[in-house]
């Protein structure tokens, strides 16, 4: 059968599976013989300008039939640690609609695909907190929900912070808290900090003072 999609949902993207870099235990010749997923028939069932939830028919690599609830997003995730220079980070606090809570977390938001995602970045920070970088620094990226969802993010480092005017949308009523970086890094290892971006931004940077990746002023600070 050959595969069959409806104008909005295009086949899984090679492209997009060849952004993943491989640990240095596998190979990309390994890689590519393995079997993958195929969609036979897919559907968009919902959709806002920033999701889709897809319906699919699909095999399974297993050569199995399986359907698949899919969310497809339409904007890179972006997030970034406004580090000051006494070793203390700018977080942010809102209420969150999904679990009707409360919740700290790094500057963050989304970039479009056809925007550069360190510029996106930027204006997030700047219109959440007000803050502008002399230099931004990426850090991580990584997967948000890979078992149904193919959100990926995109996290960096800022530094040489100055202060201006936020900038907030119509829904946003935030709470904006300059936390020593120690007490972040111990209210997510409490499980105080849920938020995932800010929890592998926040063991990134700390991860990075350890190890000699951080300068070494901003390290004594922080660790």
């Amino acid at each position: 059968m050959s595969d069959t999609f409806s104008d909005d949902i295009p086949p899984r993207a090679v492209s997009h599976r060849q952004e993943h870099n491989l640990p240095g235990w596998d190979s990309a010749e390994k890689d590519a013989t393995r079997p993958r997923w195929r969609t036979l028939v897919g559907r968009t069932v919902y959709q806002t300008p920033w999701i889709s939830v897809e319906s699919h028919e699909t095999v399974a690599p297993t050569g199995k039939p399986a359907h698949y609830g899919f969310v497809h997003f339409r904007n890179r995730a972006v997030g970034v640690v406004p580090l000051h220079d006494d070793g203390t980070v700018t977080m942010v606090g809102q209420m969150r609609f999904a679990f009707d809570a409360w919740s700290w977390e790094i500057p963050e938001g989304g970039a479009h695909f056809d925007e550069d995602p360190m510029e996106g970045a930027r204006r997030e920070l700047r219109e959440e907190t007000g803050l502008e970088a002399a230099t931004l620094t990426e850090i991580l990226r990584y997967d948000l929900s890979n078992s149904v969802t193919d959100e990926t993010a995109i996290l960096y480092l800022a530094t040489g912070l100055s202060e201006g005017e936020t900038d907030w949308d119509d829904t946003e009523n935030l709470e904006i808290a300059r936390v020593a970086f120690k007490d972040v890094l111990e209210a997510v290892i409490k499980g105080q900090i849920r938020d995932s971006l800010t929890v592998a931004a926040v063991l990134r940077v700390y991860h990075m003072a350890v190890t000699g990746a951080l300068e070494a002023s901003l390290a004594a600070k922080i660790v």
